[in-house]
């Protein structure tokens, strides 16, 4: 199964809710409060989102965080890497050489286009999008094989 941690699922939900009021600082505790989660996590989450500048600090008695640019100009992707570093799915999809199979590997260029699948599917969407809520529809297996005109086996 594939998964990201909490902690990164925390930092779309911190970064989201920032993105709703994006000109206005929040300090961590409120943040913390407004979104469910514990104020050490949502403090932990900010120091690595501004530590690749997604977030800015303000310090002092007004002090907090806001976005470092606009919401539409932050992707899901960049918060992805911040919290998790470089989106892989395999080792040798990470970086050249982390594999000792590399060389020999007959699927490792598949691996690579799944990756960039992927990524380019998390860059396509902006923290902006996030903020507008869209309906799920829930797809059952046979309701896909009617629509293809595949037969169930």
């Amino acid at each position: 199964m594939l998964r990201l941690s909490k902690l990164t699922d925390y930092g779309t939900v911190v970064m989201t809710y920032l993105a709703r009021e994006p000109g206005r600082v929040h300090n961590a505790a409120e943040i913390a409060q407004r979104v469910g989660v514990a104020l050490p996590t949502v403090s932990k989450v900010l120091k690595l989102l501004a530590k690749h500048d997604l977030v800015s600090s303000h310090r002092g008695t007004k002090g907090g965080y806001m976005l470092a640019r606009p919401p539409a100009r932050i992707t899901v992707a960049e918060v992805i890497d911040a919290m998790e570093g470089r989106i892989a799915m395999t080792e040798c999809s990470s970086a050249p050489g982390l594999c000792e199979q590399e060389v020999g590997c007959s699927i490792r260029a598949n691996w690579l286009r799944i990756n960039q699948a992927i990524r380019t599917a998390l860059e396509a969407v902006t923290l902006a999008d996030m903020t507008h809520p869209i309906t799920v529809h829930r797809v059952s297996a046979d309701s896909l094989r009617r629509s293809s005109g595949a037969r169930a086996v």
